[in-house]
């Protein structure tokens, strides 16, 4: 997924707007934040929060795509829980955008039960 994304990015982005192209591959690790051990997820997300999000960090300056994709149903260790794609022109406008727009779908957008 995130190889096409890409591909299609460059394709389809003028070349003078876009310099970088940072990605995101969240995976499902074996203990919390806390430290417990974490058998499996259950995660679901709000696919109209994470539609909006997206179009609005689209409209920052400097940002030419993003792409995000978000894991469903009841995950094990070492799934994909996300994937986000961030391209724009410069490391100054991407990375800002980046950490924003994964942050707010982790805390706002994902629903996740942690399982042990």
């Amino acid at each position: 997924m995130v190889d096409e994304w890409i591909k299609e990015i460059k394709k389809k982005c003028p070349p003078d707007r876009l310099g970088m192209i940072l990605v995101h591959n969240g995976i499902v690790r074996a203990t919390s934040k806390k430290g417990a051990q974490v058998a499996r997820m259950n995660l679901s997300f709000d696919r109209a929060a994470l539609d909006k999000a997206v179009r609005r960090f689209k409209e920052r300056e400097g940002i030419v795509e993003i792409r995000a994709w978000i894991n469903e149903g009841t995950l094990n260790v070492g799934d994909d829980i996300m994937c986000v794609c961030v391209a724009g022109r410069f490391r100054t406008d991407v990375l800002p955008v980046f950490q924003e727009l994964i942050s707010l779908i982790k805390t706002e957008i994902v629903k996740e039960d942690e399982t042990s």
